[in-house]
Parts: structure tokens; sequence; C-alpha cells
């Protein structure tokens, strides 16, 4: 079987079930496992690398009300891959190659190959995508090896949180110019990690937050995970919120609890890594009970300058 993946998530999805083998083509957005950044790209970005964040966001928004996406194919290379299944998504709007673009592209392959839409909002869906997809290329049981492994972890920060006597109030926030609140899975992450998401609302999308809602909700915790953004992209944003008259007495700023993950990578792909996410939220926000397992590195804590190149020290 030859697969092409249109999502970093169903990427990591298709080498988690042991068929990396078979991948023949990703998006240029695929970077995990390393190993898959040698394969043929067979989509391409419209934002420019340049973007800044209220610029991407006003493209998002545009692309919304025409229902354009931000990303599109590269129909030649993908002729040429001549894929038996390709694995895409009907989620977002605007993140990855649209529905119709891919049927389209679909109808043009001389082999018409299957497509498999994933669209997970909770973490049990994300599971039931990885169970669908494996069913799908055959490999069922591999499919229930992985999960139990997955699903074990999710139950062993489960437990651990159900010992702890409080839960602080936490915002996750997914975009910062301007303030998108976390939505899908996210929610339900910080709820297994022993925290309380006010602004965010489980198995529904993100959605662009005002700060006196934010300064209502008084987050003990603020978490950063900007959508596709890794940690020194998302350390650039800071300033945009600091600059807010309410950001210094927030909770979480006074106590130096605010903490910067990288999103690309983690919470804003739901694939099997959503479950190292999860146990990087819960280290964040209780260490003394959820350690961090082996390999895994831990949120930033912006308790300290934190300079990167080109960017003023940031101070939290």
């Amino acid at each position: 079987m030859r697969i092409v993946s249109l999502l970093p998530s169903a990427t990591e999805i298709v080498c988690a079930l042991g068929l990396e083998q078979h991948l023949v083509g990703v998006t240029h957005e695929c970077d995990y496992p390393p190993s898959v950044t040698r394969l043929p790209k067979v989509t391409r970005t419209l934002i420019p690398a340049d973007a800044s964040s209220a610029e991407i966001d006003r493209m998002v928004r545009e692309r919304l009300r025409t229902q354009r996406a931000l990303y599109t194919l590269d129909l030649p290379v993908l002729e040429e891959l001549r894929p038996d299944l390709i694995v895409t998504q009907a989620l977002c709007d605007v993140c990855a190659v649209s529905e119709a673009e891919v049927r389209a592209a679909q109808c043009r392959l001389a082999n018409r190959p299957l497509v498999v839409n994933l669209a997970p909002q909770t973490l049990d869906d994300v599971f039931a995508s990885m169970r669908r997809l494996a069913a799908v290329a055959g490999v069922g049981e591999r499919a229930e090896e992985v999960l139990s492994g997955l699903r074990a972890r999710v139950a062993a920060v489960e437990a651990r949180t159900r010992r702890l006597a409080s839960r602080p109030r936490v915002a996750l926030l997914e975009w910062l110019d301007p303030p998108f609140c976390c939505g899908h899975w996210n929610p339900e992450l910080v709820r297994l990690a022993g925290g309380v998401e006010g602004l965010g609302r489980e198995a529904q999308p993100s959605r662009t937050v005002r700060w006196h809602e934010v300064t209502a909700w008084q987050p003990e915790v603020i978490f950063i995970a900007c959508c596709g953004f890794g940690i020194d992209r998302t350390l650039r944003d800071l300033a945009v919120i600091q600059r807010l008259s309410e950001w210094p007495d927030l909770p979480a700023v006074k106590s130096g609890r605010v903490y910067v993950a990288d999103g690309s990578h983690y919470f804003s792909r739901p694939g099997p890594r959503l479950v190292d996410s999860l146990e990087i939220l819960a280290n964040a926000l209780h260490p003394e009970v959820h350690r961090l397992p082996p390999g895994l590195v831990p949120a930033l804590r912006l308790n300290q300058a934190v300079e990167i190149e080109g960017v003023a020290p940031v101070r939290v």
C-alpha cells in the first residue's frame, strides 16, 4: 500500500502503526519522526514565511469567509506518487488542504485512491482515528498494541490526578495575537492533568477571547501552546500580551506560573503525541505529583529573563 499523508498528525499515526515504509509522500509541515522529512512534499502553504500572528489570523478569517484553505496540493507530485491511500482531515477548514481539493485530486488520479478523513474532537476520537486507519491498512493488531500503551499512560495520569487536594484555574491559550482559548481535546487534557479550564470547552473549537474574559477567570496557571508554533516563535508574541495593563495583575503572572510549550509538535497535533502533551501539561500543573517521563522536555516556565536572538528580553 502506497500512503500519502496530508497531515502531520496523520503521518505520526501512520508511523506509530508501523507503516512508515509505506509512506510515499507527506506535507511540507511533517517533521516527526525526523525520517519522514526526506519524503516528497505534496503540499505547500499560502502563508508568507514572515507573516505576523495578527496577519495570519486575518488570512485565516478571510479564508473562512471565502471557504478557501491556506494550503494547496502539488498535484503533479501527487500524480507521480500514485498513492493507494490518502489520509487527510475534515476538522479544520483552513489548516490543511481542503476536502474539496482532495476529492478533486482523487478523481484525477488514475487509480482513484481511497481517501480517509480524520476529524477527532476528543482524545478518545484520536484513538478511534488510529484504530480506523489501522483497519484500512490491515494492521489492526498493531493498533491495539499501540493504543493499549497510550491508554495505560493516560490512566496513570488520571490515577495520580484523583489524589490531588486542589486543582488550579488554568487558561490554556492556543494563540496570542489575538488571543484564543483552547478547544477540542485540549480542555480535556487540562482536566485530566489536574486543572480547571474556564475558557475553553471540551470537544468544541477554540475561539477568540477578550482579555476581560481572561481577567475575569483569574487563572492561577497560564499555559501557552500556540497552534502550529514552536517555543521560539511563540516567545516572539509574548510582548503583545505583556503590554496589556491587566497582565501583571493576573495570579499566574504574579506567582510566576506562566508556561510555554511546543504547540506545533504537541498540543495542536491530534495523534499519539497528545499523550506526551498530557504528561507535559500535568508536570507543569503538579510537578510534585506528575513526574515527567524520560525523553520528554518540560514546558518552559517563564519566571526569569528569556533571551532570543533579535528579540528584547522577555520578563514575566
